[in-house]
């Protein structure tokens, strides 16, 4: 696990009963992005999948769509004082003709955990535009398959298993198929990792697959999941009104409370394929 963990020392009261024992916590450093030497972003996020992070952090920029467009990415010397490496620094190298991001994307302060979106200057910064559409993916899905991405999530979900206090997000093929998986304390930051390995796998864009994420789903996740051209966005917690309307507005399909069976609908329902539903709130097949 390396760096992912860290081992603390506490103090257990259980029914009035103290005891002294180890615990094991989930890894949080900060991660400073820079694109060809100019600092772009720092945000908190769990030591591993660097690269991929940096790869689907630019993707949901709207930096870059292709993993020809970066040329190298590697952790930057001189970090410390002494001139150390504490592998918390990031150079990410475009290639020649891909426009470095837009002076206005600078984010010059952390970005917490649980937001990535702070240190934008404003709703229209965060509005990037997208190469693909996801209005148009043919994906269809039953909601037998869709009940049972929670479980498989939660089942791969290792450093989870030792701490209990990372996100995680999965991408899942039409069949229901775990293609890939990245844990993080951040959600954003989980999201972009699994981006990102696609953009290095030369998957993007993402058509007929699902994003499902551990947590509630964003305006952010969902802006994440449309600039990588997933057409459906599944989360065990709820939206937020924002998130709604952005992916009624760009024709994604997101799912909140999935839990087994039981999921609303939010936006694209009929990619369930579950039939009409009447007035009274009776589904018509």
């Amino acid at each position: 696990m390396g760096r992912r963990i860290s081992r603390y020392r506490v103090m257990r009261l259980t029914e009035g009963r103290l005891t002294v024992r180890p615990d094991t916590l989930a890894a949080e450093e900060p991660l400073e992005i820079r694109v060809g030497g100019r600092p772009l972003a720092i945000t908190m996020r769990t030591p591993g999948d660097d690269f991929d992070l940096a790869r689907g952090f630019l993707v949901s920029e709207g930096v870059v769509g292709f993993a020809s467009e970066i040329a190298a990415i590697r952790y930057c010397a001189g970090a410390t004082v002494d001139g150390g490496n504490t592998f918390n620094v990031l150079d990410v190298a475009l290639c020649p003709g891909v426009d470095p991001p837009d002076p206005s994307l600078e984010r010059n302060f952390y970005t917490t955990s649980s937001c990535g979106l702070c240190g934008k200057a404003s709703l229209d910064a965060v509005r990037a535009s997208s190469r693909w559409s996801v209005d148009a993916d043919p994906l269809r899905l039953t909601p037998e398959v869709i009940a049972t991405l929670p479980d498989t999530l939660r089942a791969a979900q290792k450093v989870f298993d030792r701490t209990g206090g990372l996100h995680a997000a999965g991408l899942f093929d039409a069949a229901g198929k775990l293609m890939c998986l990245r844990e993080d304390v951040g959600r954003h930051n989980a999201v972009d990792k699994v981006v990102g390995w696609a953009l290095a796998a030369g998957r993007l864009p993402l058509s007929g697959a699902t994003l499902m994420v551990s947590g509630r789903a964003s305006f952010e996740l969902v802006q994440k999941a449309v600039m990588a051209g997933i057409p459906v966005l599944a989360a065990v917690s709820a939206p937020s009104s924002l998130a709604v309307d952005l992916a009624r507005e760009m024709g994604l399909t997101l799912i909140g409370f999935l839990r087994g069976a039981s999921m609303n609908v939010y936006a694209r329902e009929e990619r369930l394929g579950v039939g009409d539903v009447s007035a009274s709130g009776s589904v018509r097949g």
